[in-house]
């Protein structure tokens, strides 16, 4: 179902908002605990950083394929492995929240110029079928604040153990 304009602007903000509650839940993870994974094949608060990272930047071409592309066909893939492939504790934590920082500024200045008609366009996402602009603002609306939580769900057992 469509957003209306209250709704997709909530979820606009969200948006805009997610690299500073990410950034926040991060800093609140003593440096010992970083790489700490709660369970087997669950992620450290390192990993999901680099995913955040990851995710962020494939997110950025999304929204433009489904806002500027006649056919726009969305690909997915295995965040787990991406995780395991990258070697995501290799990776540099900070860079990777910068990263996010700068493309959700970057894309949300870029959303709030598109005018009303831009929202609503369809692609085809190749796991989930027909995806649009909305489905893509619902999903990453909330994406940051999920990994914000599981960082701090993260850190609460680590305490607890």
């Amino acid at each position: 179902m469509p957003f209306d304009a209250a709704t997709r602007e909530s979820y606009l903000r969200r948006y805009s908002e997610g690299a500073s509650l990410l950034r926040q839940a991060w800093e609140e993870v003593p440096a010992e605990a970083r790489t700490w994974r709660p369970a087997e094949g669950k992620w450290s608060a390192h990993e999901v950083v680099a995913h955040c990272a990851d995710s962020e930047t494939y997110s950025a071409i999304r929204i433009r394929l489904l806002l500027a592309e006649a056919e726009p066909f969305i690909v997915g893939y295995d965040e787990n492995a991406w995780a395991q492939r990258f070697d995501y504790h290799a990776s540099d934590p900070e860079l990777a929240l910068r990263l996010v920082e700068m493309v959700r500024s970057y894309t949300s200045a870029m959303l709030a110029r598109l005018p009303e008609e831009a929202w609503g366009r369809m692609g085809r996402h190749s796991h989930s079928g027909p995806y649009g602009t909305d489905d893509w603002l619902r999903s990453y609306g909330e994406h940051l604040e999920i990994h914000a939580a599981q960082i701090r769900r993260n850190l609460t057992a680590w305490q607890s153990r």
